[in-house]
């Protein structure tokens, strides 16, 4: 079954990284569904894709547990803030949180991994724009943060994740998440949505997220 915003994102995915000299296969795409309902999800499913990310733990909550039951191979990330009340249900529900940007959020996450015996792929968030509107560790804490998490905690960090300011060039933002993954020894880079994730693959995205460009434009 052929989805169309799907193709259409996946050959610029191709597009983007062989125009950077990279192998397509170094991206992951993670189609994000957030405020989209199964009838929205399924096709896109059904169409291949089985990466897909989420905002918000209850609605995610709510429409993939029986979405997983029918495909158990689907990978969901949660790519919005976490609170630390909900961190047992995000342990639970993904695979994958790109958004640790606090002790109180690394100490909650470790310790549900370790009760429910789950290892996630953690990213750490970082607030490359310094926006105080904007969850995210300031870009020079950000070593100090990973030492903790890592040395404290004992948990294994994929890589980082940002989202630049929305009225500046992100290249320079891609570059400054790049450097700080590079010094830290991470390869993860989770970076990129719709309008620009051709620039983060050309900046090393190891991760793009990508909603509108595939389910169309949200209420």
């Amino acid at each position: 079954m052929v989805h169309e915003g799907l193709k259409r994102v996946l050959n610029g995915l191709v597009e983007a990284a062989q125009a950077a000299g990279r192998a397509p296969g170094g991206v992951t795409l993670i189609a994000v569904s957030k405020t989209f309902d199964a009838a929205d999800i399924v096709p896109v499913i059904e169409a291949g894709q089985r990466v897909f990310g989420e905002n918000r733990v209850q609605e995610a909550k709510a429409k993939w547990l029986p979405l997983k039951m029918q495909w158990p191979d689907v990978e969901l990330h949660l790519i919005g803030p976490l609170q630390s009340n909900k961190a047992a249900d995000a342990v639970q529900l993904f695979d994958a949180i790109h958004t640790i940007d606090r002790r109180k959020i690394a100490e909650a996450v470790a310790s549900e991994m370790q009760k429910q015996g789950k290892a996630l792929q953690l990213f750490v968030q970082v607030n490359t724009g310094r926006e105080p509107q904007k969850a995210g560790i300031g870009p020079e804490e950000a070593d100090e943060f990973l030492q903790f998490c890592r040395d404290s905690l004992g948990l294994e960090i994929s890589g980082l994740m940002c989202i630049p300011p929305v009225d500046e060039d992100p290249a320079p933002h891609f570059e400054m998440l790049k450097k700080i993954a590079a010094r830290n020894g991470l390869r993860g880079l989770s970076m990129g949505m719709s309008g620009d994730y051709a620039k983060a693959i050309a900046c090393g995205a190891t991760h793009v997220r990508v909603g509108s460009a595939i389910f169309g434009l949200r209420d």
